[in-house]
């Protein structure tokens, strides 16, 4: 089993900026990616960023140029710089591993809400 637990959502006006974290624990590989996914309301829940543990990435269309994934393998930890936020971008936003940067997730977070309104 893999622990996932996020940090960092909130509510920010749109333009700003929030940084999200992600610990991971448990049976984690080194070798396994880790990512973000979101779920609006009314939505259906979608790729936002993952990342391999040699750095290769992989991005949705919606954020590429705005958001940013990296990872500190020795922690286990992801994180997802997200910049000039759109009020599109409100979600809750999970944190995953998953086999690979295009593997479906395997394991998911509980997730921390998102929020971008004036």
């Amino acid at each position: 089993q893999v622990q996932l637990v996020e940090s960092g959502g909130g509510l920010v006006q749109p333009g700003g900026l929030l940084r999200l974290s992600c610990a991971a624990s448990g049976s984690i590989f080194s070798s396994d990616a880790m990512g973000w996914y979101r779920q609006a309301p009314g939505k259906e829940r979608e790729l936002v960023a993952t990342v391999s543990s040699g750095g290769s990435t992989n991005y949705a269309d919606a954020v590429k140029g705005r958001f940013a994934i990296s990872r500190d393998n020795a922690k286990n930890t992801v994180y997802l710089q997200m910049n000039n936020l759109k009020p599109e971008d409100t979600a809750v936003y999970y944190c995953t591993t998953s086999r690979g940067i295009y593997t479906y997730p395997d394991y998911w977070g509980q997730g921390t809400q998102v929020t971008v309104s004036s």
